[in-house]
């Protein structure tokens, strides 16, 4: 069986980068996933942000979890459920403009500490799209620059835990889907797991590690890469024991960025045939939640149906 791609990114400070490009572009084509060690978050921060979380969650929310499961009577399901997901969620923005003063319960010290993580895992994001430039032959800045549009790029954080439930072959903690952004940068539990990938047909675990963040790729990245890179459909699998943590940031195009395969990866037969459409981001946005645990390829079908977007192009500079 195939082991899920581990990358650990001191090495590409070394003689060894060359190996790890190659194993991270590797992972982007064949997985659409990859978990990555040593990537310079501190783990003092990590661990501050992990038990803050849990904190939070024990404090302000499992009690209202509690109450929804209750109100509908989802512990004594029979048939499998189809239209929820047994998690308990709040969202932070960040970019262009950050919401988190306004999230309502928030200790000031958990706000000052996501503040930070967001800060380290932007950073992190953006030498994440650097490397894949780099592997995929594009000019260095170049997916950050189609990401920007004209107030820079959509960032935000999914905060959930999925506690204990007790039908999980009945309820999803989140049912299967691709992620439609960019890059998505996931901090999770490193004791409880529940995240899969599907890979040639088969639900693949995703490991949980100790001070990891694991990578994957959104719908947009596939169309820029003219599908060299996948997007890849992955769920939650609640556990009947230990309620699991996880920061899923996600790193996408601005509303208005015009997101269309590179030029340097199209040749002329895929120029004719039109695999991957040309659109704005906030038309797909509109498109895919509405539809989001369904198929992607009838949402790329649906954009080649909004009128063209003019396309000049992309400074790097």
């Amino acid at each position: 069986m195939e082991t899920f791609p581990v990358v650990n990114m001191e090495k590409l400070n070394g003689e060894e980068r060359s190996a790890t490009l190659k194993l991270i572009n590797d992972a982007c084509k064949n997985w659409g996933f990859f978990e990555i060690v040593n990537h310079g978050i501190s783990t003092e921060l990590l661990d501050t942000v992990e038990r803050m979380t849990k904190g939070h969650y024990k404090k302000c929310m499992e009690e209202r979890f509690k109450e929804m499961v209750a109100s509908k009577g989802l512990e004594a399901v029979q048939n499998e459920i189809n239209d929820l997901d047994w998690e308990s969620t709040f969202h932070l923005r960040h970019l262009p403009e950050s919401n988190i003063s306004n999230i309502p319960d928030l200790q000031d010290e958990y706000r000052k500490v996501m503040k930070e993580f967001a800060k380290e895992i932007e950073k992190l994001a953006e030498d994440i799209l650097d490397i894949l430039c780099e592997n995929l032959g594009l000019e260095k800045g170049y997916l950050k620059k189609v990401f920007y549009g004209s107030k820079g790029p959509t960032f935000g954080t999914k905060v959930s835990n999925y506690p204990p439930c007790p039908k999980p072959d009945l309820i999803k903690g989140l049912r299967a889907h691709t992620d439609a952004g960019g890059v998505i940068l996931l901090f999770q539990d490193d004791k409880v797991s529940g995240l899969q990938l599907l890979k040639d047909g088969n639900w693949i675990d995703v490991p949980p590690m100790h001070h990891s963040i694991v990578i994957n790729l959104g719908d947009q990245l596939e169309v820029i890469t003219n599908g060299r890179y996948k997007s890849v459909m992955h769920r939650v699998i609640a556990q009947t024991d230990g309620t699991r943590m996880s920061i899923a940031s996600f790193y996408n195009p601005g509303s208005d960025a015009v997101i269309y395969p590179a030029p340097v990866l199209v040749n002329k037969d895929e120029e004719k045939n039109n695999t991957y459409p040309k659109f704005v981001f906030e038309d797909y946005m509109e498109l895919y939640t509405r539809v989001k645990f369904q198929a992607k390829e009838p949402r790329f079908e649906a954009m080649k149906t909004i009128d063209t977007v003019k396309v000049g192009p992309i400074a790097t500079v």
